[in-house]
């Protein structure tokens, strides 16, 4: 009878409910306009400096280059330009001194140049012209030794309607909220007296029929306990993650592991070993990889633990390791398991040349080189994921590991290893982007490719770009169920989570600890190299790879030393590449040709004591690349396309000097964060060549600031976030199976 005299209760707790809340919406409504107007003015305001920082952005380098070129006509074209949106006023120029150098014809004569010039940078202001509000915005730009200011006035007379309407429709939003809880309230209200009168219903029959009512319901009881406090403790763990006051570091990462997901094991599967042993003449020799991906995983696992899985592809690999192919790495000091697979010749051949460098590598990246696709080579792409996929089988210690899956060359071992592993929690993680739908369809195994991967709990680009591109390729080829609101894609029952995890190096980096100061290193690389003390270095660092763009950049410094002689004798690019992959014709030709430009260009512009392009063709271990950073004036990283490129954050952390300038692809995932960067379009030569003579003429206290901003965004989004975000969001898939499987039973 306790049940039946709950429900009335509650119907009438919920009718009081109910109509304070329509009160409260309703007083709520009326407190508002004011707070409202005043919101909304603010928010409109920051709407429209955003908008001056696009305007900024868009014609920053064409003004810059107008202005360096003395072109007016040009000048004046970009200004009027601008001047064409109906809600700019005005723009014009400023120089330090507070003139006007050069305005568009509706430029207001009461507007003073001198409130800008007295700021010194980016700044926000507002004047009164004919009786209207006008938002003046200034940009600072870098001309030679001199800063112009660029001035974007808004006209800011069309907020006041914009904010009538907005309080017209947060009135009637707030009305229609109230009439939304009184309807469900009486919903609700009617649903709770038919439940009542049911069990009174049944209450009455169990009474005449002499059955006993049940009593409390204890087990229920627990599981609800059990399922807040698994709530709790995911609450918890991704707060921590996001929280920005957090100091990402192997410890945190650790403690996020110990507390999110105790006792799980993490094992990663990878084509490439983070330590490699080589026979040479002198013995065994121990490598370190030049790759973006074992730069950003094994500081991961240093801090984690586990087993790596990688292809042995060393010649003195196999004697190495124990009977069970594994030995303990770091050699100095220990912290996890690498676990060696052998591939033979053939198999590389085909799965790792063929399909997965001749085929998906140049399908993913726009790099204008024909993809290519062999029968044999895509069931030599099988075999060997599926090995590796035994492998992880074999080396879990539980049924239920944390699998990091890495890049293109296993596309189809999630699939494998979820049907090894049902409950194992795997992260795939895509480290090359993702073409859009169209391109995509051009490989003859794009369903099976695709399947495979969304056999991961996780599957994460660098890029939020690349994640729709994704998902509009499972929408074209794969019959499946896209739920883009929550970016999971479901197949065949399984759901996959698309996540965008710009992956970073970590901080501080390992191979900084041992540098000398940066004057050490500039002396040690100029006599190592025969530059002279008073010379100006560029430096470019990767491998020998089409989608790096040495060449092009190799044509920007044949630009520069052609139109700016004064360079000539004072001026050298160091260009170090390491071979990759010189079984390919299309890597092979790269480096004779890039062999050849240099040789062409030094002809051209040195002379018997000068040469201004140096190509350094070797493998340069961590040690030796930061200390050509730390030498360095400036860093160009020119690639054609590139998921993030780790060279660009490399050299950020080199300089704790706080100088040097990173001139930045715009086609580099890492442009969307390192903005501070002068950012270039690769393929226009003649623009690298203005961003190098922007670069070199740059003073120190530019320098400073720009490198400040970009080593803080380093710092903060470091390569132990990355893998926290990622574990964090295992976590939860974990313990939402948990929930399900407590509710169930």
């Amino acid at each position: 009878m306790r049940v039946s005299t709950l429900l009335p209760m509650r119907a009438g707790h919920l009718l009081r409910y109910s109509a304070i809340g329509i009160c409260l919406v309703l007083a709520l409504a009326i407190l508002a306009l004011p707070a409202s107007k005043l919101l909304l003015e603010q928010w409109s305001r920051s709407d429209v400096e955003a908008r001056s920082r696009l305007v900024y952005s868009a014609v920053q380098v064409s003004v810059q280059r107008a202005l360096v070129a003395r072109d007016d006509a040009r000048l004046a074209s970009i200004l009027e330009g601008v001047a064409q949106d109906d809600r700019i006023l005005a723009v014009g120029l400023c120089d330090r001194a507070g003139v006007l150098t050069g305005a568009t014809p509706l430029m207001p004569e009461n507007f003073s140049c001198e409130s800008v010039a007295r700021t010194g940078g980016e700044s926000f202001s507002s004047i009164v012209h004919d009786g209207r509000r006008v938002l003046v915005a200034a940009f600072p730009i870098a001309v030679r030794e001199a800063r112009i200011y660029l001035v974007v006035l808004h006209d800011l007379t069309y907020l006041d309607e914009r904010v009538g309407q907005a309080q017209t429709y947060l009135i009637a939003g707030l009305f229609g909220f109230a009439f939304v809880i009184a309807g469900s309230g009486a919903v609700l209200i009617f649903l709770f007296i038919r439940r009542w009168i049911a069990s009174l219903r049944q209450a009455i029959d169990d009474v005449r029929e002499g059955r006993l009512l049940p009593g409390p319901a204890h087990n229920r009881t627990a599981i609800e306990r059990q399922v807040q406090q698994l709530f709790k403790e995911l609450e918890a763990s991704r707060a921590k993650a996001e929280a920005s006051d957090v100091r990402w570091s192997p410890q945190a990462l650790h403690d996020l592991l110990s507390t999110a997901l105790p006792d799980a094991q993490v094992i990663i599967i990878s084509n490439r070993e983070p330590y490699i042993h080589n026979r040479t003449e002198t013995g065994i020799e121990l490598q370190t990889p030049a790759s973006g991906l074992v730069s950003a995983l094994e500081p991961v696992m240093r801090a984690c633990g586990g087993t790596w899985i990688a292809h042995g592809s060393g010649t003195a690999d196999k004697e190495t390791v124990d009977r069970d192919d594994r030995l303990l790495v770091p050699p100095s000091a220990p912290s996890y398991t690498l676990r060696r697979v052998w591939i033979t010749e053939e198999e590389q051949n085909g799965y790792y040349y063929g399909l997965a460098n001749e085929g998906l590598w140049p399908l993913c990246h726009i790099a204008f080189v024909r993809p290519t696709f062999r029968d044999e080579d895509w069931r030599y792409y099988k075999e060997i994921n599926a090995r590796f996929a035994q492998a992880v089988a074999r080396e879990a210690a539980t049924e239920d590991p944390i699998v990091l899956v890495q890049d293109y060359h296993f596309a189809l071992a999630p699939r494998m290893i979820r049907e090894l592993l049902p409950k194992a929690t795997i992260i795939t993680f895509w480290h090359i982007p993702w073409p859009n739908a169209e391109t995509f369809g051009i490989c003859p195994w794009k369903e099976e490719i695709i399947e495979g991967l969304l056999g991961s709990s996780i599957l994460g680009f660098h890029t939020q770009f690349h994640c729709n591109n994704f998902l509009e390729t499972v929408d074209r080829f794969i019959e499946s169920r896209i739920d883009r609101e929550h970016a999971a894609v479901t197949l065949q029952g399984h759901e996959t989570k698309i996540r965008p995890y710009p992956i970073s190096i970590e901080w501080p980096p390992a191979a900084l600890e041992q540098q000398p100061p940066v004057e050490a290193c500039r002396r040690r690389v100029r006599e190592r190299l025969g530059i002279e003390p008073d010379m100006r270095i560029a430096v470019g660092i990767e491998r020998f790879d089409y989608t790096k763009g040495i060449l092009d950049r190799m044509r920007a410094i044949d630009v520069l030393l052609t139109e700016r002689p004064e360079w000539k004798g004072s001026f050298v690019f160091v260009q170090v590449a390491a071979p990759t992959r010189s079984k390919l014709a299309s890597y092979s030709t790269l480096q004779e040709e890039a062999i050849g430009l240099a040789q062409e260009i030094n002809a051209r512009h040195g002379s018997s004591g000068y040469q201004p392009i140096r190509l350094i063709v070797r493998h340069h271990e961590p040690h030796e690349v930061y200390e050509l950073f730390r030498a360095a004036d400036l860093c160009v990283v020119s690639s054609l396309h590139d998921g993030m490129n780790l060279v660009a954050k490399e050299f950020v952390a080199s300089r704790d000097d706080e100088e040097g300038v990173l001139i930045l692809s715009t086609f580099a995932g890492a442009s969307r964060e390192l903005t501070e960067a002068l950012i270039v379009n690769p393929y226009d030569v003649h623009a690298m060549a203005e961003s190098l003579q922007i670069a070199l003429r740059m003073p120190q206290q530019e320098q400073r600031e720009r490198m400040r901003l970009m080593r803080q965004q380093v710092k903060e989004q470091n390569v132990y976030r990355w893998a926290g975000r990622m574990l964090v969001d295992a976590a939860r898939i974990r313990q939402r199976q948990r929930i399900l499987a407590l509710t169930e039973g």
